[in-house]
């Protein structure tokens, strides 16, 4: 890919003003992609984003960044028309990078259980809005071949956590999206995976109850004797964007350095 302005391909990152999004819109700029970034931030967190649109567009990218709510199916649709707007002729959207974390953490069962609302909104926001955004650019045909749909899972997918139970459920159902996405997909040459980073600390996972747990035994569980950041990740995803990793789809791929292996 040519790192001159007009011959790029765009990545669109959802969640872009921290953590894994963050992370991935750095790495995918300075690997030759403009950026389209949504994010949720309330005004104080406007002066950060517009602190990450700077430094992306001195590697060069071009950038369009958008404050809204993803799971939003109005909202989303107004996005994309935008984004329609900026793509020049022979660039299109080459990578989608869903790290939505936005949900509730509350116990099944007894004081302060996750309410209906809540359930349904978390596994909307967490999961649900990667088909709705995988389906609307590949519609628009602003992804082609050699398209790239990534979505960020945890291992909490598929084990217990106290009070993550909504948040595990919306894990399991997007790893459910990303395997049926690339089963749809793969005749259109777009490839499907879910990135299983390790324990990371995040500002979402600083949410979870009992947080400062779950850090001390992933130090001392991997074998690569520390914590996953989001560049190992960031760093990961862009190497899967190679023309040559287009036989590697439906698969949820750890980037943990070994942590799911001890687990």
């Amino acid at each position: 890919m040519s790192g001159e302005s007009g011959s790029r391909r765009w990545a669109l990152i959802l969640g872009a003003s921290s953590g894994f999004g963050e992370a991935c819109a750095r790495r995918m700029a300075a690997g030759g992609y403009h950026i389209f970034g949504v994010h949720l931030d309330r005004r104080a967190g406007l002066q950060r984003v517009a602190t990450i649109r700077d430094e992306l567009e001195a590697l060069g990218a071009r950038t369009h960044f958008f404050n809204m709510n993803a799971a939003h199916p109005g909202k989303m649709e107004t996005a994309l028309d935008r984004m329609s707007e900026q793509v020049d002729s022979g660039e299109d959207i080459g990578v989608l990078m869903h790290s939505l974390a936005f949900g509730t953490l509350r116990p099944y069962v007894g004081d302060g259980a996750v309410t209906p609302a809540q359930m349904d909104m978390t596994v909307r926001v967490m999961a649900h809005s990667l088909v709705d955004w995988t389906r609307a650019v590949v519609d628009r045909g602003l992804m082609g071949p050699n398209g790239r749909v990534f979505a960020m899972t945890s291992s909490g997918s598929n084990r217990v956590i106290p009070s993550y139970g909504p948040v595990s459920a919306a894990k399991a159902a997007l790893e459910s999206h990303c395997r049926q996405l690339a089963y749809e997909l793969a005749p259109r040459g777009i490839t499907v995976n879910a990135l299983r980073g390790g324990v990371t600390d995040t500002p979402a996972l600083r949410k979870i109850p009992g947080h400062e747990a779950l850090l001390a035994g992933a130090v001392a569980q991997n074998p690569s004797g520390r914590l996953t950041t989001p560049e190992d990740v960031a760093a990961a995803a862009l190497a899967l964007c190679s023309p040559d990793t287009y036989w590697i789809t439906g698969s949820v791929i750890n980037v943990d350095g070994g942590e799911e292996i001890t687990a």
